[in-house]
């Protein structure tokens, strides 16, 4: 019974000597110390909510790169290629009523589109067992089914036998639901990450107020200051958190930590860039064309200028465009509208660089910035095409005519020639100091020049530090990249005259 009793005294002495070795050592510490003793579990409180959100962070921008790369292209391509599918049908049968060439080339040349349009599905990023090998031999097929049943209508005709008929509308079905499968698949694709960002988004906000709210209550504990500075930390992050979700995406946290909160602001401000980016986009694109808008243009000028980058600035009109519109109607008017975004993006691919930007300012207006090395091939490229394309957009006697009737804006009738493309290009090759707005003044005035000329052609302003007037400046024409004279000019002023004057006996 006394050994039990020595036994107790001995342990209690031992944990008294223990409690009194601890204390000392903790009342030796210095305030710094002892707070960052007492925060320990406040830091990895920090630590936790900072690589849960980072780590959320990261999830949704792979989801949201999986819609930008994969879903979003799978589902744009497919609308694309139904529309492609269609346009050959359309020309295969104005080649049984007409029996020229340039119609069946059109038809090959569609053909050509599609087989781009399916090995853009083919790079996506994500390969999701698309059927594109299945597709590009429908395709095939239904192309060998257009040409049989053109060879075997009668000459002239205006249809097909009903057995290629009913043989083209039940493969021409067969075949777009196909490519209709793959877009909804991608659509349900989408979908499904669009709920997941959702479900991200709620559980890591939801998860970072339980975890401040312990990180609030410890530090209150320890230091008022530091427990405000945490706090004002996160609500400001709530706030910001508020005010993106109303849309106001360039709200900025004033939050000066340089820890885990800071570093969780950094991100939520990256995001949020991010997040306005892709809005922007969404909002600035031509519903038409699929090509960026003005916000873009400018944007993108502004990066290349503060780049000290040096650029060529095309500005591309239409000529004659309205009146085209007028006269064969706005679903026309939009066919040219997209052939022209065509044309423009086809040269750039073939004779710009990775870098170039492509821009839709809206109506008949568009942009290319590119190298002042490239323009010239680009311009070049996109005229000539354009003057061989365009014709076919025309009946058949407005083509051979040169011409259509219409009103002016004064609503006099008059005759206006076919339509064609003027383009005014500025560079800073010799004018460093260019901001966005003088290159669009010099662009907008050049292209007023380049549109008192007849046809198609490319104007490019050289003109030096020292300015000068549209007279003084060397024009180039666009065509065949030579120095503009008088001659060419007084000969396509004439010409420009003779198809008025015989526009005129006409009517």
């Amino acid at each position: 019974m006394g050994d039990d009793h020595n036994l107790e005294v001995s342990k209690k002495k031992v944990f008294g000597r223990m409690a009194d070795f601890i204390t000392s050592h903790f009342l030796r510490l210095t305030i710094a110390h002892k707070l960052m003793l007492g925060f320990s579990s406040l830091l990895v409180l920090l630590v936790v909510i900072s690589i849960y959100a980072l780590t959320n962070l990261n999830r949704l921008n792979a989801i949201n790169s999986s819609i930008l790369q994969t879903d979003l292209p799978v589902i744009h391509v497919s609308e694309k290629m139904i529309d492609v599918i269609f346009a050959e049908e359309l020309y295969t049968r104005r080649y049984i009523i007409f029996r020229t060439p340039d119609v069946l080339g059109v038809v090959k040349k569609k053909k050509q589109v599609f087989d781009h349009l399916l090995n853009r599905i083919r790079s996506v990023p994500e390969q999701r067992n698309f059927p594109t090998d299945k597709i590009a031999k429908l395709h095939n097929q239904y192309i060998n089914l257009l040409f049989e049943g053109a060879k075997a209508a009668k000459s002239p005709a205006t249809s097909m036998p009903n057995t290629f008929e009913e043989k083209i509308k039940v493969h021409q079905e067969k075949f777009i639901a196909v490519i209709k499968a793959m877009a909804a698949e991608a659509r349900r694709d989408q979908n499904e990450k669009t709920g997941t960002t959702a479900t991200i988004g709620t559980s890591a906000f939801k998860a970072a107020k339980v975890l401040c709210g312990l990180g609030l209550l410890l530090s209150f504990a320890a230091a008022l200051i530091i427990t405000r500075n945490i706090s004002g930390a996160i609500k400001k992050l709530k706030v910001a958190t508020e005010m993106i979700s109303k849309g106001e995406f360039d709200h900025r946290p004033d939050i000066r930590n340089t820890d885990e909160l800071g570093d969780l602001s950094k991100a939520f401000v990256t995001m949020a860039g991010r997040l306005k980016h892709l809005e922007e986009m969404s909002l600035d694109t031509s519903p038409l064309t699929r090509l960026p808008g003005g916000t873009s243009i400018e944007n993108e000028m502004n990066q290349r200028i503060s780049a000290e980058a040096e650029i060529a600035f095309c500005l591309m009109d239409i000529d004659n465009f309205k009146a085209y519109n007028d006269h064969y109607g706005y679903a026309k008017g939009n066919d040219l509208i997209q052939a022209t975004a065509g044309i423009i993006t086809d040269a750039v691919a073939e004779h710009g660089s990775a870098d170039d930007f492509i821009g839709h300012i809206g109506g008949d207006d568009y942009v290319v910035i590119t190298a002042p090395a490239n323009y010239s091939k680009i311009c070049g490229a996109i005229v000539e095409t354009y003057d061989k394309t365009i014709p076919d957009f025309y009946d058949a006697e407005d083509r051979n005519r040169g011409y259509i009737d219409g009103e002016d804006r004064q609503g006099n009738k008059t005759s206006f020639p076919l339509a064609s493309i003027s383009i005014a290009v500025v560079t800073n090759e010799q004018r460093k100091s260019l901001n966005h707005i003088q290159f669009g003044e010099a662009a907008a005035e050049m292209k007023e020049y380049a549109k008192s000329e007849a046809g198609s052609l490319y104007v490019v302003d050289q003109r030096g530090n020292t300015g000068g007037t549209i007279k003084n400046r060397k024009v180039i024409d666009l065509k065949k990249g030579e120095a503009h004279d008088q001659k060419k000019e007084s000969k396509r002023k004439k010409k420009a005259s003779k198809i008025r004057k015989k526009a005129s006996k006409g009517r």
